[in-house]
Formats: C-alpha cells, sequence, structure tokens
C-alpha cells in the first residue's frame, strides 16, 4: 500500500476521457440505426382514450409510431414497468411514456412525436404519500397487480403483503416491522421522550448522461442491448423476461457511464429491445432531460416518524418508528434497508419500527 500512498497515478480511463474519445452509448452508431423518441403524458392520472399516429407516421423518414400493444412483449403487465415500458389503459404519471416514434434521424422523430394525438380522459390523483394511503385514495395500480418478492427485494422492499405491518389500504405495496424487546416499558424507563417527524423530498441524481439504450434484434431473433447501467446482469435478465427469451439469447453490453449514483438500474433496455425487435433494426433511445426528470428512477420521498426514549446520563431507552416511502406508480422502494439502518445506529434495547 505504501508504494502509492503519495503518487501522482494515471487512471485507466483517463486518456480516452480528457481527449474525447470514449464513446457513450449515445455516441453508438450501428449500420442502419434508428432514432426513437417518447410521447408521454402531460397527466398526472389519465385513461388513455385514444392514440392516433396518422399524421406521425406520414412524415418522410418515420418508420413506425407505436402504442404498448404495438410491440412485441408477450404478456404485458401494467404493474411491472418492464414487462409495460408504455402506458396500456391509464397513464400514471405526468411524464408517463404513452407512446414511441422510430424513426431514420432524432430529428425527425421528434418532429413526428410532436404530431401523434393522444386523447385523455384525466382521471383523479394524489401526489402525497400520506394522502394515498387513505383507503379512499385513489388506486395506483388495479386490484390484483402486485410486485412479486423477487422484484420487491432487488429494490430494498419488504415482501410478504401489507398486512404484515398493519398497513392495508390499497397503495401500501409492501412493508415490513422490525421489534425488540418491549416499547412501553422502554419508554417508562425513560427520563425525557421525544417525539419527531422529518421528510426528504424526491432527488433526482443529476448525471450528465441521459438514460440511454442501443438495442439490435438478429435474424435469428437473439438480441443485443448496449445501455448506460449500473445493473448489467439485472438488465439482461429484465429483457429476457420481458420479451420471454432465454437469457444466453440476450447480450447485455455495459458501456462507459456518464454518472448513475444508483439511478441507473434498469428502465430503457426492455423498451429499446422491443423496439429493435419490431422495426427489425437497431434502435437508440436517449432520453431528453426534460423526460430525465419526468420519468425516470429518482432517490423517492420519505417519511420518518420516531419517538425515542433518553435517560439524563444519554442511554437510549426504546424507538419506536414509522417509515414511509413513495415508491411512485410501481412497487419498489428502500424501506427494509432505512429501517435496519435506522434501528442499528445506536443500542436500543426496546425498538419497533414499522416500514
Amino acid at each position: 500500500a505504501f508504494s502509492v500512498i503519495g503518487r501522482s497515478l494515471r487512471r485507466l480511463d483517463g486518456p480516452e476521457k480528457v481527449s474525447g474519445s470514449t464513446r457513450y452509448t449515445g455516441d453508438l452508431r450501428l449500420p442502419r440505426l434508428l432514432h426513437a423518441r417518447l410521447v408521454v403524458s402531460p397527466h398526472a392520472h389519465a385513461r388513455i382514450v385514444r392514440i392516433d399516429g396518422k399524421a406521425a407516421a406520414a412524415l418522410p423518414g418515420v418508420v413506425a409510431v407505436l402504442s404498448a400493444r404495438d410491440l412485441p412483449i408477450p404478456h404485458p403487465d401494467p404493474a411491472d414497468r418492464n414487462r409495460a415500458p408504455l402506458a396500456l389503459d391509464r397513464a400514471l404519471w405526468n411524464g408517463h411514456p404513452v407512446a414511441v416514434v422510430v424513426a431514420e434521424s432524432e430529428a425527425v422523430a421528434e418532429d413526428a412525436a410532436e404530431l401523434v394525438e393522444v386523447e385523455y380522459e384525466e382521471l383523479p390523483a394524489v401526489q402525497d404519500p400520506l394522502e394515498a394511503m387513505r383507503p379512499e385514495a385513489p388506486l395506483v395500480q388495479e386490484p390484483g397487480s402486485e410486485a412479486d418478492d423477487e422484484k420487491l427485494a432487488a429494490h430494498g422492499a419488504g415482501a410478504g403483503g401489507a398486512a404484515s405491518a398493519g398497513e392495508t389500504a390499497p397503495n401500501v405495496a409492501s412493508s415490513v416491522h422490525f421489534a425488540r424487546g418491549d416499547v412501553a416499558r422502554g419508554f417508562g424507563e425513560a427520563d425525557l421522550v421525544i417525539e419527531r417527524r422529518y421528510r426528504t423530498s424526491v432527488v433526482h441524481q443529476g448525471y450528465l448522461e441521459p438514460q440511454s439504450a442501443v438495442a439490435w434484434c438478429d435474424a435469428l431473433g437473439n438480441v443485443s442491448v448496449w445501455a448506460s447501467t449500473q445493473a448489467l446482469f439485472s438488465a439482461r435478465s429484465a429483457v429476457a423476461e420481458t420479451l420471454e427469451l432465454p437469457e444466453h439469447r440476450v447480450r447485455l453490453v455495459g458501456m462507459p457511464l456518464g454518472g448513475g449514483f444508483g439511478g441507473k438500474f434498469v428502465l430503457l433496455e426492455p423498451l429499446a429491445a422491443a423496439l429493435a425487435m419490431a422495426v427489425r433494426r437497431p434502435v437508440s433511445l436517449v432520453l431528453t432531460r426534460t423526460e430525465e426528470f419526468l420519468a425516470t428512477n429518482p432517490a423517492p420521498q420519505s417519511l420518518f416518524e420516531l419517538k425515542t426514549g433518553v435517560r439524563r446520563d444519554g442511554s437510549l431507552t426504546a424507538l419506536a418508528g414509522r417509515v414511509i416511502f413513495d415508491a411512485g406508480a410501481f412497487a419498489g422502494a428502500p424501506v427494509s434497508i432505512a429501517c435496519l439502518l435506522l434501528g442499528g445506529y445506536y443500542r436500543f434495547p426496546h425498538l419497533d419500527l414499522r416500514g
């Protein structure tokens, strides 16, 4: 270790980056490459009545205008963003992709996307997680649409249903409960009980390179995807599951990452792969900065309600907490991790934490 301390070492990727020769996903130019542009919902919650892409399709250079049911996804699932990368019947947030234009150039795709006419029936929406947890709140997902335990665990969420933590509202996607000792006894032994509520807001990771993916489907139906991703194997599995292909027929190439900070998990890879299969040509899908802020994977907002028992000598007697994460339109938030960390920083003889 002492052979490198205090010495200036060359970064392995430094020369390529400072010379501008690093090729990011959006720089790829495969033969006969097409470009995709999303059409997104301007409403927080709306039923999709009609999508008319005739004017867009008539623009020279446009290859396809596709909605959810035009994609070669055998079993689309509105509760799973990978299996329904375009909204099926309802747009669930402002920025939810409802259609996509594929064209010979980025400029044509952008012009054509503005020509796609979408008729919406606006529905009641709810933005605050506490309001969303009321039994009478508008439903985010239809009854029976539940994420499986494996997908929840991949996002650090608890599996096993809402009833385990006493929350039974339809919009509660998952829950956890950690308990040790007797918190009532712990608070009785305290000289002071402090109750506080803390909120954190939604935070976008702020990476410079937008979410991007390029996909190609060969003559035998094998799929290759080049992506800006921090989760190479998860992305490959997501593409294979969405298209219902064995994993050995999906190749995922991790490209140089222009920043990620936990935000580039799985997002565009299944859609890009489905588009390539639909048009049988390579397709590049690179988000605009506006789409980045509307439709990606920011850190969710959260609410922590804490009750702490303390003694005059500074020791802690008990901790009771309720932790709520706003997972948005799809299940998956770091509620288990948050509860584990909350109860693990200090030594509490008695604790009761519900996420």
